[in-house]
């Protein structure tokens, strides 16, 4: 997918009578249109969610054009979705440009995930939990933890909409990346269950037909996974390496990117770890012998 196929999104967008959208403007192969960062409730004070990336001019003069243009005094909270720079590298920015008053929020971030952006921010983070509930004039989140994409990642639930903000675990194009698959689907079943009217996502356009989408996510998952099982049943307990598998299952695939197919195989090899059906040994993967395999 290239930025030039992306569906256009405006700088500043009210999506709802609680939700503006502001767009982090910075754009790229991984942030597609930018990161969308939300503005949420109807009174003077209000809840911003994601503060994009560090050192972007142009969007606090969009954030600060949405704070005069609505009346906005200050934000009751900050929260920011998970750790990666361009969700909570601009906070410190931010900070610098509203009303003292709010308090920052961010799930904590397990010891052995990767190196967590917020170490290195100068403003005290308050530590979410899993269903706590923010609220500002009009509006009540509820947090979701919803790990996968990263340790500390979660989405947030508009109750009184129905909607449902999904940070990076689900896109509006295109498919995302997680740090550990068994925890990610996971969470695409958690997220399932909300049966959200809209997904307002960090990254491209509202999703108006959640339910398909994550469906849509979940099956693709299932799929590769099918497909791998299928590789290590024809090895006859034979142990292969995750690149002998990627030849097998990704050969129209242009070199360069079978490094990332193979990362790709390489999660749901661990997943299946996991959950005890397969084994490695010295970097070679097999079916487990003693598990009933006509039931995975």
């Amino acid at each position: 997918m290239s930025l030039t196929t992306l569906t256009p999104l405006e700088a500043v967008t009210r999506l709802s009578p609680l939700v503006i959208r502001v767009l982090g403007c910075n754009p790229g192969l991984m942030t597609l249109q930018g990161t969308n960062t939300y503005v949420i409730g109807n009174g003077t004070k209000r809840i911003l969610i994601d503060t994009g990336e560090r050192d972007k001019p142009d969007y606090l003069k969009l954030l600060s054009g949405v704070i005069q243009s609505n009346n906005i005094r200050g934000f009751d909270h900050i929260i920011i979705t998970h750790w990666h720079h361009d969700h909570i590298g601009g906070l410190e920015n931010v900070v610098d440009i509203i009303e003292p008053g709010f308090t920052v929020w961010k799930y904590p971030t397990k010891e052995d995930s990767d190196n967590d952006t917020c170490e290195h921010v100068a403003i005290k983070i308050e530590s979410l939990s899993d269903g706590q509930k923010l609220t500002t004039a009009g509006a009540t989140l509820r947090v979701i933890h919803a790990p996968g994409h990263t340790t500390d990642h979660i989405c947030l639930y508009l109750e009184e909409e129905s909607t449902l903000f999904s940070g990076d675990s689900i896109l509006g194009e295109g498919s995302t990346t997680f740090e550990t698959l068994y925890d990610y689907m996971k969470s695409l079943h958690k997220l399932l269950a909300y049966n959200a009217q809209k997904i307002f996502p960090a990254h491209g356009p509202v999703i108006e037909n959640p339910t398909a989408k994550i469906t849509e996510y979940i099956e693709h998952r299932n799929l590769r996974e099918s497909q791998i099982l299928t590789v290590l049943h024809s090895q006859n307990y034979e142990p292969i390496e995750p690149s002998e598998i990627v030849k097998k299952l990704y050969n129209d695939t242009p070199a360069l990117l079978l490094p990332a197919a193979e990362r790709n195989v390489l999660h749901h090899l661990e997943k299946l770890n996991t959950e005890g059906k397969v084994e490695v040994t010295d970097g070679k993967w097999n079916l487990i012998r003693d598990v009933d395999q006509s039931k995975i």
